[in-house]
């Protein structure tokens, strides 16, 4: 059955309210009592409401600013590939005036990341995408944001209970559940596990790792709750110390055989292996990268999780501009795919055509 049109006038009459006021909500223009809006916005969602976007981007006065709040990047890096995505939604909704900005921090950098917010602040956004770190200074943020009504969508890492209006990502939790399924598969009982932490399990910049070992923990509590497991702590920046650290640990723990990575620098500890012509009977992480990648064809990395991180961007924007701009109901979750890769596989893996 073909679905019935709606024109500002019905809509009014539904709502009880005057054609302006509806004008105004749809095409965000002037004061709307909350109590007027409400009104309105319960009829746009009983009656599934789809305006007319061309018409929109044509007749709009208001220019959109949306700004993206995530870590600095590298080119083929996994950030990277979340500003691909978002400049792909950006290209999409370039003709109905919105433009999308861009704001940068340090990962793990608490310093870095709270001086953020004040450029937040400063930025005039109509919504913010944000990629969470440092939980505390987070809610800080988006305590301000409240205040201002401005609506926040999240991607990478989900704070529940913080009044997002969406979020675009994996469920961090399962996918660490699902990470110790597929490696405990090459499990033997002589075999001891290695958790490859960056910094270390308690600090408070590594919330996604966190989530993520939770999960793969809850796993080995289940079903291998007597297995010996090391914690190896690596540093981002200094690959002559992981070196040693890592020399030295496989030396004394030739046992440790399964290991574990929570981020996209699984290629530490798979370059290493290449080196000094080690192997493991089972090496997971997160992320494709081009070394990560590389060392799964090679075999030093036997799994590695996908996040489709473009899509986390794409799907962030385009969230944003239909409550922001086309007024539009919003899921309140997109989970993107845990997606399994290994070296038959890598090759017909793609994210966007």
């Amino acid at each position: 059955m073909e679905k019935p049109s709606y024109t500002i006038k019905d809509i009014a009459r539904l709502a009880g309210v005057s054609a302006g006021t509806v004008d105004r909500v749809l095409h965000n223009r002037g004061d709307v009592s909350p109590k007027s809006r409400e009104k309105v916005q319960k009829v746009l969602n009983e009656i599934d409401y789809q305006p007319n976007i061309f018409a929109i981007g044509l007749a709009a006065k208001k220019k959109y600013t949306l700004t993206c709040v995530i870590p600095d990047y590298v080119e083929h890096d996994y950030w990277h590939s979340v500003v691909l995505g978002i400049e792909r939604a950006h290209k999409e909704l370039h003709p109905f005036n919105i433009t999308v900005n861009y704001l940068h921090y340090e990962q793990g950098k608490e310093a870095s990341y709270r001086e953020i917010f004040g450029k937040v602040q400063e930025s005039g956004a109509d919504g913010i995408l944000l990629a969470p770190n440092f939980r505390e200074q987070t809610l800080t943020l988006l305590a301000w944001l409240q205040e201002k009504q401005i609506p926040y969508a999240f991607i990478d890492f989900n704070m529940e209970q913080a009044g997002a209006l969406t979020y675009s990502g994996q469920d961090s939790y399962q996918s660490g559940y699902l990470t110790a399924k597929i490696l405990m598969r090459n499990y033997s009982p002589e075999q001891e596990l290695v958790l490859f932490l960056s910094n270390n399990k308690e600090n408070p910049g590594e919330i996604q790792m966190q989530r993520r070992m939770n999960g793969f923990m809850q796993y080995i509590a289940e079903n291998h709750d007597r297995m010996t497991i090391h914690d190896v702590i690596l540093n981002k920046a200094n690959s002559d110390q992981n070196k040693q650290v890592l020399e030295h640990f496989f030396s004394t723990h030739p046992k440790a055989t399964l290991g574990v990575v929570f981020n996209s620098r699984v290629y530490q500890v798979g370059n290493f292996l290449k080196e000094t012509g080690r192997r493991m009977n089972g090496l997971i992480g997160y992320d494709l990268l081009k070394d990560n990648v590389s060392l799964l064809e090679s075999g030093h990395v036997h799994y590695l999780i996908g996040q489709r991180p473009a899509l986390q961007g794409y799907c962030g924007i385009k969230a944003l501009c239909n409550h922001v701009v086309f007024k539009k109901a919003v899921a309140p979750i997109k989970y993107m795919p845990i997606d399994i890769l290994m070296k038959e596989n890598i090759e017909y893996y793609f994210e966007f055509e």
